[in-house]
């Protein structure tokens, strides 16, 4: 189901949530692929895996011709973030913007030459993209939770396509519902952070960045979006304060089996 985050006519953004059915692949979490399309312009953000690509080809349909693509966004390297690129890259003429770290590593996804021209590194400090008359800023967020990973924060519609960070375990069947309670949500993001997110020290570092920007929804890769500017602030102070990854080990962890 494609769900309209923003549309003001000319710009939209548009969340598929139920792409990888967990009913179907019981062994595969959910995720979440995002179009945004500006002026006759198009860009995937984190298009997923082999699995989503046939539904998410045919349902930006209503919405842009997949062939006219500009762009893939990928916030970091993993499979449920990219591992579809290269049936992107022959079905297509466009760009991969990825992190630099990681610029190596995706032709492993693809065919030999496939890539040849087509990935553009994303330098550690991030940058502007244009889409069309639009900006999209690529946010850092490293180490939450990969060493090289962005966000993309859309000026226009004033939402922050966040990755992993703010991520929920939920069925595909809620995660198209924003959050309404964040005390009771806490359950379906707490392990998810606590495993995957690297430190306090880096949450810190994201909090204080992601306040100087405007943000009217905060949308994960997986689960359900922050929607509105109280509920934004609630999930920044939370991010702020956890404690996670290598905050909580200790010698237990490393021991010989």
């Amino acid at each position: 189901m494609a769900n309209e985050l923003f549309n003001n006519g000319k710009h939209i953004c548009v969340k598929f949530s139920d792409l990888s059915d967990s009913d179907k692949s019981q062994a595969a979490v959910q995720s979440n692929q995002f179009l945004i399309v500006s002026d006759g312009h198009g860009a995937l953000i984190d298009p997923g895996g082999n699995m989503t690509y046939n539904a998410l080809m045919m349902g930006m349909g209503k919405y842009f011709h997949f062939r006219k693509l500009n762009y893939i966004f990928a916030s970091h390297q993993d499979p449920d973030i990219v591992a579809s690129i290269n049936k992107w890259l022959v079905g297509t003429e466009c760009k991969v913007l990825a992190p630099a770290i990681w610029e190596r590593f995706l032709p492993h996804f693809c065919s030999v030459g496939n890539t040849e021209d087509r990935i553009i590194g994303i330098p550690d400090q991030g940058m502007n993209i244009k889409l069309g008359d639009a900006t999209i800023k690529a946010i850092p967020a490293h180490f939450l939770h990969s060493e090289g990973n962005f966000q993309f924060y859309d000026v226009t519609s004033k939402i922050l396509f966040s990755g992993d960070l703010g991520a929920s375990l939920v069925h595909h069947d809620l995660a198209a519902e924003p959050v309404t309670d964040f005390a009771s949500h806490l359950p379906t993001m707490l392990p998810f952070h606590r495993r995957y997110m690297t430190s306090n020290k880096a949450c810190r570092f994201w909090a204080n960045m992601a306040r100087t920007l405007d943000i009217e929804s905060i949308v994960p890769q997986h689960g359900r979006s922050f929607v509105g500017k109280p509920m934004v602030d609630q999930f920044i102070s939370w991010v702020e304060n956890l404690e996670c990854g290598i905050d909580l080990m200790t010698q237990d962890n490393y021991r010989v089996p």
